[in-house]
């Protein structure tokens, strides 16, 4: 069940939510092509996971970001993480590609 529903047939909502990493609770990460250009948020919030990872990457901490952002929870965090680890990990390959000529 998405998180979400999106009133646009160009939108299938069973794609809104991200789920492949069987989060904690689900839900937690969402991918919404009318929130934030379809990049990764918290909860469908207009805060997306670069937001929190580059926080991070530049030495603040988990309390400092709760306290920015107070609609946020300390499992948003964690999910921001587990979701960056994830994508950098996947690969995406052209339709065109086989796997003869990637390998």
């Amino acid at each position: 069940m998405p998180v979400l529903q999106i009133d646009n047939p160009l939108i299938d909502n069973d794609l809104v939510r991200y789920d492949r990493l069987n989060l904690k609770k689900p839900g937690r990460i969402t991918l919404n092509p009318l929130v934030m250009g379809g990049r990764p948020c918290i909860r469908g919030m207009r805060i997306t996971v670069g937001n929190i990872v580059g926080l991070l990457a530049a030495g603040h901490s988990h309390a400092a970001i709760l306290e920015e952002f107070p609609e946020l929870e300390e499992e948003d965090i964690r999910a921001s993480l587990e979701y960056a680890s994830w994508s950098v990990e996947e690969i995406e390959l052209p339709l065109s590609l086989t796997m003869a000529e990637v390998c």
